[in-house]
């Protein structure tokens, strides 16, 4: 599952890319990320990881009708820049993107 990391004020955010069986579409999940550390990560490239999501976007692969949804989580009160929201929402732009031509192409790996 590949994620993207970025730092914003001092915190780290990541954004993780998979495909969620259930609900039949590409989940895009933002979360904070944890220290590699503190996740007793073996590979020392990595300094951070992909932490509990508190926003999923589902993007549709199999209907380019379907408009992409999000779900927000937290149990807790949450304060997320701006920045890092439209740095999540251009990361689910593109997947939408990506979907829509693997759909227009009938080629499912132009997504991965």
């Amino acid at each position: 599952m590949p994620w993207e990391l970025r730092e914003h004020a001092g915190r780290h955010y990541a954004v993780l890319f998979h495909y969620a069986l259930p609900d039949n579409a590409w989940a895009v999940e933002l979360s904070e990320a944890v220290s590699a550390e503190a996740a007793e990560n073996p590979d020392a490239s990595v300094t951070h990881l992909p932490g509990a999501a508190f926003l999923i976007a589902l993007v549709s692969d199999e209907d380019p009708n379907l408009q992409p949804t999000v779900r927000v989580w937290s149990p807790d009160e949450r304060v997320v820049p701006y920045e890092v929201i439209r740095w999540f929402m251009e990361q689910v732009a593109d997947q939408v993107e990506r979907c829509r031509i693997a759909f227009e192409q009938g080629d499912p790996e132009v997504v991965e």
